[in-house]
């Protein structure tokens, strides 16, 4: 018998994977790394811009991580930064937004085919147990 603890790494795992393997082809497509779309993603819903700090804590990925992807997607004219410390703040370009817009499209697609068969209840249910595993 497989133990809930299996049955949980297992599921992660594979969901993992796949959320992986999507960031990736839509990323490729605009010549930049798939870890990249969850800071485009998670930028486009800050019109008042967000720190780096505060980014890192969004999305859990560590601080150095997110500095050096602001770094290089400032350069890429994707991102701009408004002032010169720790606490400026990161906005997305025009081009910025274009991007995140078109993988948020395809995150919604990957999401809507991921839950087919699932009522919204059972989706409320799942979504609300993750967060408490999470937490």
């Amino acid at each position: 018998m497989v133990s809930r603890y299996e049955r949980l790494s297992f599921s992660i795992s594979e969901i993992h994977r796949y959320l992986h393997s999507i960031a990736a082809d839509e990323m490729k497509k605009y010549g930049l790394k798939g870890p990249y779309a969850i800071y485009l993603l998670t930028l486009n819903r800050y019109d008042n811009g967000i720190t780096s700090s505060e980014l890192s804590d969004i999305t859990c990925r560590n601080k150095a991580d997110v500095s050096r992807a602001m770094t290089a997607r400032e350069m890429g004219g994707l991102v701009r930064r408004e002032g010169s410390s720790y606490r400026a703040k990161l906005y997305l370009t025009d081009e910025g937004r274009r991007i995140a817009s078109n993988i948020g499209e395809r995150a919604k697609i990957a999401v809507e085919i991921g839950g087919k068969g699932l009522t919204e209840e059972q989706k409320e249910t799942m979504y609300y147990a993750m967060d408490v595993i999470a937490e």
